[in-house]
């Protein structure tokens, strides 16, 4: 007994179902891609400025930057990423817990062309302890076509003091 179809039959189908499932597996990879990539980012949970009142502006003189520098590398997308390195130091008799500062930075007329707030340390990171200094790192994906490529200028805006 046979089901109707001859195995000429069959293999005549075949390539038809084949390129069906190439062209469905391309649409369907096609439309994730789109999703992912046009759809917007999640919403950041709003990070709330840290306190610059008077008793952390007179603090804020006891926070130095040392041993500036800057690198640029490509990522895996091939694009150029820009690498802000430092030390920053605590000399006052206080642990810090979080520092947020601003940096700027300028093109050849010295004019701002990038300003950004960051955090130096996580949450969860120990306090910078009196008297001691820690590294930091920050990254940025696109700078502006104007920026001199100079180190910016770094000013302390919010201190978390223990």
């Amino acid at each position: 007994m046979t089901d109707g179809l001859t195995n000429k039959d069959s293999d005549n189908r075949t390539p038809t179902v084949l390129f069906i499932g190439v062209v469905a597996a391309v649409l369907l990879l096609g439309g994730v891609y789109l999703l992912a990539h046009y759809s917007p980012a999640p919403a950041k949970e709003a990070v709330k400025p840290l306190a610059m009142g008077p008793a952390e502006q007179a603090y804020a003189q006891n926070i130095q930057f040392t041993d500036p520098k800057l690198a640029r590398a490509a990522n895996f997308l091939n694009q150029e990423v820009t690498f802000v390195f430092g030390t920053v130091s605590n000399n006052g008799p206080r642990a810090v817990r979080q520092i947020e500062i601003s940096l700027e930075f300028h093109d050849l007329f010295n004019q701002v062309v990038l300003r950004d707030t960051q955090r130096l340390f996580s949450p969860t990171a120990d306090p910078l302890a009196p008297n001691s200094s820690r590294d930091f790192q920050l990254s940025y994906e696109t700078m502006p076509a104007q920026w001199n490529q100079a180190y910016p200028t770094v000013h302390v805006t919010g201190l978390d003091l223990k």
